[in-house]
């Protein structure tokens, strides 16, 4: 056994083959078959059977003194005493407003630790908490409330440019004062509560909020748990189960709509464990999270992965920003560090970067976009970072999949995505016949294990096209498997565009731009960009006799995008290059692009 794969006796060419009663018998070299592209994660230690909420108050009762969370710009520190605490008292406010089992609790925000704080409160009563991009507008918004039913929404005042309760008002103005005017039916008929957390803007100004009409603060919300016992929530913690949906994460969908990965207890328990196994956390561990709460990277494989051992999880800002995580990482001597690629780039470009003292740091990851080897070994020597790792997976699996460990040569670590987690099957098939292939050979990524997601929360139809009868999910992304089981990811699923982390789905944006007056067809295709990884390239036919305002169109696009799906080059073309049978060569349009901007440079950058 190595490295957590199984080694069969014999399973090499020429391998002498211990037969009863038969002694040795040498196996041919010529008709053994091939190893196969399949790898299996060997648990070493028992998976958790605990409720998110279960499970934190072991660790609570292990160690209550020590720092659960640190929110660098609001300058605040709990205890996981002081943390547990806030959790149960905002659960018993979720009791009190007649939250159930199964109910879905919106949170839509930028970082802070309110954001976990919800998380641990929704496990305790046995809601799903329903995790919203804070970049998103309001078709967006509206159509995610409306998917997943959300009843009650956790949300800031605003984000940026981003008034989220006016966006809020929108889509349901009886939530808001009007002054005994008539107002507008709801389009988002769930909702029936809204609970504004204090923002906080990056200079460090509180965004707080006044209650009014049917919207809760914060403070007031709390207020509520004083109707409910201790032992009322005693009562509904105990009817959770670790097998219930806790969370749903909305990824975009190959037909232009979100579809919501509905994620167990169990689930993300076990894959923010083995995440932290990967990077060696303990109870010493001071994480400083840049990456997105919403998003399992910095939910799972950071905020939870540092709360499964017990140690401190850092909050920079609401959001990523190089030099308030660079003071974050200095003033509190952090020791791990997650992020994308660009964000570690972001640091270690900033003109400030020397000033700051990151020699506390050893370890942490980088996933969610291709890793540039070179910027692997920057991060290693001039971050001082050698323990750093790299992690794959999709949010369909919690999101872990494989990764390297400590232990791995910097070499594996800078070239592969590592080797099958604890508990989980990794196999490449032929996407064409279903069969596994030879080691070294290219094929689709499958993975089983205990990360599967229970399903696309309301179609059956997506969970049955992603998930086989044999329990494996198809990830899309095509990949070869080395000898020693390790994973090197060559291709990703069709039309995937990932920009600096984030999933682009071109079919998503090309929806929206459909319903714009003046473009007859449009296709988005993504184009290599050296710092975000990839950009959102457009090529647009318009209708006959109409011209293109460019200015006119981003503006347009701003007002139904997220500011990431929002093309960053625009080109108006009179026809698009096609196969023979009608289909289009997106790729011999992204082969163009890179010709006219100049980006073989970009192109050639290996990742791993």
């Amino acid at each position: 056994m190595k490295n957590g794969s199984v080694n069969v006796p014999g399973s090499e060419p020429g391998a002498q083959l211990d037969l009863p009663g038969k002694g040795n018998v040498s196996s041919p070299p010529a008709t053994f078959p091939q190893p196969l592209s399949y790898d299996y994660g060997v648990c070493a230690e028992k998976l958790l059977g605990y409720t998110l909420s279960g499970h934190l108050d072991l660790i609570t009762a292990a160690s209550p003194d020590t720092q659960a969370v640190v929110s660098v710009l609001e300058g605040e520190k709990l205890t996981y005493l002081e943390f547990q605490a806030y959790t149960r008292k905002l659960a018993c406010a979720l009791l009190a407003r007649g939250v159930e089992r199964g109910d879905r609790i919106g949170i839509w925000s930028t970082n802070n630790w309110r954001w976990l704080a919800a998380l641990y409160a929704v496990s305790r009563v046995g809601g799903i908490l329903v995790n919203i991009n804070p970049a998103y507008r309001v078709p967006e918004l509206e159509y995610v409330l409306n998917q997943s039913g959300v009843k009650l929404l956790f949300t800031i005042p605003r984000n940026r440019s981003s008034n989220y309760l006016e966006m809020l008002q929108e889509l349901s103005p009886r939530l808001f004062p009007h002054g005994g005017k008539a107002v507008a039916a709801s389009t988002v008929p769930s909702l029936q509560d809204i609970v504004v957390m204090p923002g906080q803007d990056l200079d460090g100004t509180r965004q707080d909020f006044t209650p009014a009409a049917e919207l809760f603060s914060m403070e007031s919300f709390l207020e509520l748990a004083q109707s409910i016992t201790p032992e009322e929530l005693s009562l509904r913690e105990a009817e959770v189960q670790f097998d219930d949906p806790v969370n749903i994460q909305y990824t975009s969908g190959t037909t232009g709509f979100p579809k919501g990965v509905t994620l167990s207890h169990h689930n993300l328990l076990n894959n923010g464990l083995f995440a932290a196994r990967a990077m060696a956390l303990d109870t010493k561990t001071r994480f400083c999270i840049p990456m997105p709460f919403y998003h399992c990277g910095g939910m799972v494989s950071s905020a939870m992965a540092t709360f499964t051992v017990g140690g401190t999880v850092i909050v920079p800002a609401p959001y990523f920003e190089e030099l308030t995580v660079m003071k974050a990482v200095s003033g509190e001597k952090a020791t791990h560090i997650s992020g994308v690629p660009t964000m570690f780039i972001g640091q270690l470009e900033h003109p400030n970067y020397k000033d700051y003292d990151y020699t506390s740091l050893r370890g942490g990851f980088m996933a969610g976009a291709p890793c540039p080897v070179q910027l692997m070994r920057r991060v290693a020597s001039e971050m001082h970072v050698p323990e750093v790792v790299i992690l794959y997976g999709l949010t369909e699996v919690s999101p872990l999949m494989t990764a390297t460990t400590i232990h791995d040569s910097m070499e594996t670590r800078a070239t592969t995505v590592g080797r099958a987690i604890a508990g989980v099957e990794v196999k490449i098939i032929d996407p064409e016949s279903g069969k596994v292939v030879p080691r070294g050979s290219q094929g689709e990524i499958c993975c089983r294990g205990h990360g599967i997601m229970l399903g696309y929360y309301k179609n059956e139809e997506a969970t049955r096209e992603c998930i086989d009868g044999g329990g494996w999910l198809h990830s899309g992304d095509l990949g070869v498997m080395n000898g020693e089981g390790y994973l090197h990811i060559t291709g990703r699923k069709k039309d995937m565009i990932i920009r600096g982390g984030e999933n682009i789905y071109p079919r998503e944006i090309e929806e929206v731009l459909h319903h714009h007056p003046q473009i007859s067809q449009a296709q988005v295709f993504g184009i290599p960009d050296e710092k975000l990884g990839e950009e959102v390239c457009l090529w647009l036919m318009l209708k006959a006799g109409e011209k293109l305002d460019e200015a006119a169109l981003v503006a347009w696009m701003k007002e139904r995008l997220a500011h990431f799906k929002v093309p960053r080059h625009v080109r108006v073309v009179s026809e698009f290059p096609m196969t023979v049978t009608g289909k289009i060569r997106k790729f011999a349009m992204r082969d163009a692009m890179v010709e006219e901007l100049g980006l073989s440079r970009a192109a050639a950058i290996e990742t791993a």
